[in-house]
């Protein structure tokens, strides 16, 4: 009871008027350590976000450096707004109090709105144009104040997901450890693929940019989740929404969506774009990526006791498994997983 009436409380400082019989509702929060909550009831109502004391920590997916002096979410939101990247208004933020009263989106995701039509070419021709103008902005308007050109997907970052996988989507899931000869090979094509990924050229990356991370309100997409961004590659938040574990796409919808966003960037910014080399990083990508989620999704269950991402790990196997067969160069890692996790045997 003594939340709900904070609740309340900051909602009405936060339009300027009391609201003291507003519902509230506890809303889903995936796998965030943050705590959301609904006040009032649609169409006056307002979220409300509840953080932990450590809430402007650093992300717990490795990231290097001391703990940002300012809550990442707003600091990235101010950047995105700056763009103008639909993002959620901020209605107020007691830092102290560790609540912040958000507009109410709705419960429309991105993966609700394709009601069963996983490949509504309309929204993610949409969804993948937004992405490229965002990007190619973010390329001309580098801001350092903002956070996420204070951080990168360097070669250390990708090699800690990919070992990542290793102990929790190999080991833990199948009770088994790889042998002495089979780790040096993992550590030695890992740190390999990290090299290749983190030579590319880096800018704006939202990191999450999937179908839950998008919310779809009177017509607009609006970007949420973003308080993890940093430097990546242009095709990491592609991989994120087209080999998203939550909605498979088949490939051939996949090249459509990144010819789509080939020819939206080369549009908006006037640079020619290799298309085969450009599917090519998508892949091995990928590869890295979709390791990283399953691994991850096995950990959430294990270590936050949250089991609600296991469903999400055949589906991420299936794309690695895919990606695998368009990089026959890495084959024998492909063979060597494939002993312990015989969802991605050839």
């Amino acid at each position: 009871m003594e939340l709900e009436a904070a609740l309340r409380d900051q909602v009405g400082q936060a339009i300027g008027r009391p609201v003291p019989d507003a519902p509230i509702t506890k809303l889903k929060g995936e796998a965030s350590s943050r705590s959301y909550y609904r006040v009032g009831a649609p169409p006056e109502s307002w979220v409300a976000m509840v953080m932990p004391p450590d809430a402007t920590k650093k992300s717990d997916e490795a990231t290097k450096g001391e703990p940002p002096k300012e809550l990442p979410f707003v600091n990235v939101h101010r950047y995105l707004s700056g763009l103008g990247v639909r993002v959620p208004r901020i209605h107020r933020y007691d830092e102290p109090a560790g609540i912040m009263i958000l507009e109410d989106l709705s419960d429309i995701t991105f993966e609700s709105a394709l009601e069963g039509g996983r490949h509504n070419q309309a929204l993610y021709t949409r969804a993948v144009e937004l992405l490229a103008r965002l990007r190619v902005q973010a390329e001309k308007k580098q801001d350092p104040e903002c956070l996420a050109f204070t951080r990168a997907f360097d070669e250390d970052l990708y090699d800690w997901e990919l070992h990542h996988f290793r102990e929790w989507g190999l080991e833990a899931w199948s009770g088994k450890k790889p042998t002495d000869a089979e780790r040096a090979e993992l550590d030695a094509t890992f740190k390999d693929i990290a090299k290749q990924l983190a030579a590319a050229p880096r800018g704006f990356t939202h990191r999450d940019y999937q179908s839950r991370n998008i919310m779809v309100k009177e017509g607009e997409l609006i970007v949420i989740d973003f308080q993890d961004a940093l430097q990546g590659p242009r095709q990491y938040d592609l991989v994120a929404l087209l080999r998203d574990s939550y909605v498979e796409l088949d490939r051939a919808f996949v090249d459509t969506m990144l010819d789509v966003y080939i020819a939206t960037f080369e549009q908006e910014s006037g640079e020619k774009i290799d298309a085969k080399a450009f599917k090519a990083f998508f892949d091995l990508l990928t590869i890295q990526r979709k390791l990283k989620d399953a691994g991850r999704f096995e950990f959430i269950n294990r270590v936050k006791g949250n089991p609600g991402f296991l469903v999400s790990i055949p589906a991420s196997l299936r794309y690695v498994k895919d990606a695998f067969a368009l990089r026959p160069e890495l084959s024998k890692l492909q063979a060597l997983v494939a002993k312990y996790v015989p969802e991605l045997a050839a």
